[in-house]
């Protein structure tokens, strides 16, 4: 049974920061597969305005595309509404055994306030992301002392200044696949 990682978010647009990310999880993890999981709607950022679902799901299939140890799941945009990371990993644990949940490392620290937060506990290992750069704990929970923490190697690539940059017609060469950039433009995302 493969050992497979859940890299949940907004992803809009997915860049390089997420896929070095993952794939540097992957590595330091010993796990088969990463799952990236567009949300249709993240409970975190409801006031948000996104891309539409399918749109960002076409992304992450173009960057993702011939890697054979990345793969997406459309279960939150099929699903709609507000995404629950409980209920994705509860409808996941039928079809793979180890579940490892990807986080940011300000995630840990808001991670009783999500919903069911025991539960995801009991049906996947938390790997929170720290980079050499992260400020210390601001306090430890029992959720803090029992994640995993993994210092990635990673780029700092803000997906907010991305859809600024497009928005401001400066190049967003070198931060996201060439062909995610060609997706952007074709369909003129973030113009508005």
């Amino acid at each position: 049974m493969p050992k497979i990682g859940i890299f949940g978010g907004t992803f809009d647009p997915i860049h390089y920061g997420h896929l070095i990310t993952a794939q540097s999880v992957r590595e330091i993890r010993k796990l088969d597969k990463i799952i990236f999981i567009p949300a249709y709607i993240s409970p975190h950022k409801s006031e948000v305005v996104t891309s539409s679902p399918e749109d960002r799901l076409n992304m992450i299939k173009i960057a993702i595309d011939g890697v054979d140890f990345f793969d997406f799941s459309d279960i939150e945009i099929k699903k709609g509404g507000i995404s629950f990371t409980i209920d994705t990993i509860r409808e996941l644990k039928k079809k793979y055994d180890e579940i490892e949940f990807i986080i940011g490392y300000d995630n840990i620290f808001t991670f009783h306030t999500w919903k069911d937060p025991d539960g995801i506990m009991k049906l996947a290992t938390i790997v929170v992301l720290k980079r050499k750069s992260s400020y210390p704990p601001r306090f430890k929970d029992k959720y803090y002392d029992e994640a995993i923490f993994v210092e990635t190697r990673g780029i700092e690539i803000s997906a907010t200044d991305l859809r600024e940059r497009v928005k401001n017609g400066l190049p967003v060469n070198f931060l996201v696949p060439p062909k995610v950039m060609e997706y952007i433009y074709n369909h003129k995302l973030y113009t508005k």
